[in-house]
């Protein structure tokens, strides 16, 4: 091999290795109990937030593991490139994209936030708190049903915590 051809030989893109994760977490959010049993809107807004919500966790299980934290953001460059492609489809111009995926990454921040204050929280105080982070960032259809969803949030966060590196890597988990 030539040093020219191997010095523009494209390089494998780092974010292919968490694409199996990408997608377990899209699924995750897509599991029809968050919306049939949680009280989760089945609407588009409750999507995206049950997207987040899922990713959310996942990443801070991430952060929690020296093997994994570098890549927290690889995943979310992957969850930038879906969103892009979505709101692209959905016919958002070029111009507005960006400051879309902006706001969207605000969104996730506060999220994941949110999400990390509530799950520090001690054993007593942690359900409340989760179930009030689920009220204020997920689009509800029944607001009675955020405890159930807590509970739901707390039960993947467990199953994440769970998981050892590699099949979370490989979007195996349970």
């Amino acid at each position: 091999m030539t040093f020219l051809s191997r010095l523009f030989r494209p390089r494998a893109d780092p974010r292919e290795a968490l694409r199996p994760l990408w997608h377990r977490t899209v699924e995750i959010a897509r599991e029809p109990e968050w919306y049939a049993q949680c009280g989760v809107a089945d609407t588009l807004e409750g999507r995206f937030d049950m997207i987040t919500a899922a990713l959310s966790l996942v990443l801070l299980r991430m952060e929690n593991d020296r093997m994994l934290a570098a890549q927290t953001g690889l995943l979310t460059e992957l969850f930038v490139e879906d969103m892009d492609g979505q709101l692209r489809q959905s016919g958002v111009g070029d111009l507005m994209v960006g400051k879309k995926i902006g706001r969207l990454m605000e969104t996730l921040g506060g999220r994941i936030g949110a999400y990390r204050e509530a799950l520090g929280e001690e054993a007593a105080e942690r359900d409340d708190a989760l179930a009030s982070a689920a009220r204020r960032n997920v689009t509800l259809a029944d607001e009675s049903r955020a405890e159930l969803l807590a509970e739901r949030l707390l039960d993947l966060q467990a199953r994440l915590a769970a998981t050892d590196a590699d099949r979370l890597l490989e979007g195996t988990m349970p």
